[in-house]
């Protein structure tokens, strides 16, 4: 009999300062210049992402000046320990469980570098034991919260009786420069805030099953999306039209990986998707031949945070469960690579 490890608990947490929508499109256009063309044809781009607010862990006139490599990851250290600390102290009394009693932690997490790692910093910060399991996990981008979910969910498969602590975090918001006038750089403007998110898996104790998990990357993606570094911070990669690949490919990727684990989209009761922005959740639904504004949960966190990147998908899943859904749910996200990722939780 296989034994699937169960959420025991999931909380989600965001910066203090509030970033409106129509003050973030002001603002660029006085960073960038009024005279700039590029802002003029792309301004529609703020008013049709589908977002009203979003959260960063500066505050606003931080953004308007520069900012060299150095500081910005030393801002990103400091305030994505700050977020996991939160979510994890949160996990853990939902849990009703103590810190001596996590035995892996995972984290997850783009848009900075630790070394020490997070988890390290976390270890300390939390009173983990010593023998705590770390797995510090970079590179994965929006996919982050899924991928994450998955490897946790194998780590307590590895150990029915112990408990995974699964901590995500993107400081995207620390990802703009000034300098760079690129439609890239716009079109993640208008786009991008800061969240983080935690879980706990374990075999024991009651919650929401995680069943199959996988990934799908399509050959010859890797310019589709992520970070090139700069002098300054990473600087986003997006060069090619995302929506438009949802519609034409995800769905067989989809199919593949429910196919083989003995599954159609007939068993699928439910859908938590990282939204990315307007277009791919039009086009996600698209995809899974479901009605125009069937995704409400995804447009709802898209609208109230904008896209966090990983942890956004973890957000949209609290949603459908505080909401009380009772369903056999497809996870997704999309990711550098470019990939795919999926998992079924089972909530029934």
């Amino acid at each position: 009999m296989v034994i699937e490890p169960r959420l025991l608990a999931l909380s989600t947490a965001v910066p203090e300062h509030v970033l409106h929508q129509s003050e973030v499109r002001a603002r660029v256009r006085r960073v960038f210049g009024q005279q700039n063309t590029e802002i003029d044809r792309l301004a529609p781009l703020f008013d049709n992402a589908g977002i009203a607010t979003r959260y960063a862990c500066m505050p606003i006139d931080w953004y308007e000046l520069p900012h060299g490599w150095t500081e910005r990851n030393s801002v990103y250290v400091e305030h994505a320990v700050t977020l996991l600390e939160r979510v994890a102290r949160d996990c853990l009394a939902r849990a009703g469980l103590q810190a001596t009693d996590i035995d892996s932690i995972v984290v997850v997490s783009t848009t900075g570098i630790s070394t020490p790692s997070l988890d390290a910093i976390l270890l300390n910060r939390l009173g983990l034991r010593s023998d705590v399991r770390r797995l510090p996990i970079f590179g994965l981008g929006c996919a982050g919260g899924v991928l994450g979910l998955a490897r946790a969910g194998e780590l307590a498969r590895g150990e029915p009786g112990g408990n995974v602590l699964l901590l995500v975090v993107e400081l995207c918001s620390l990802c703009f420069r000034e300098v760079d006038r690129s439609k890239a750089n716009i079109v993640a403007t208008a786009l991008f805030g800061d969240g983080a998110a935690g879980a706990i898996l374990s075999c024991r104790g009651a919650g929401p099953r995680l069943g199959p998990t996988g990934e799908h990357t399509w050959p010859d993606s890797l310019d589709i999306m992520g970070w090139e570094v700069a002098e300054d911070g990473l600087q986003v990669l997006f060069s090619r039209d995302i929506p438009t690949l949802v519609r034409s490919q995800f769905r067989a990727a989809a199919d593949g990986f429910l196919a083989r684990h003995g599954l159609t989209l007939g068993d699928i009761g439910g859908y938590a998707c990282h939204p990315g922005g307007a277009k791919v959740v039009t086009a996600l639904e698209a995809a899974f031949d479901l009605a125009d504004g069937t995704l409400t949960e995804a447009r709802r966190v898209l609208a109230a945070y904008g896209n966090m990147s990983a942890p956004t998908v973890m957000f949209v899943l609290k949603g459908l469960l505080d909401r009380g859904l009772k369903r056999r749910m497809l996870l997704t996200a999309l990711g550098p690579g470019f990939s795919a990722a999926f998992a079924i939780l089972d909530s029934r």
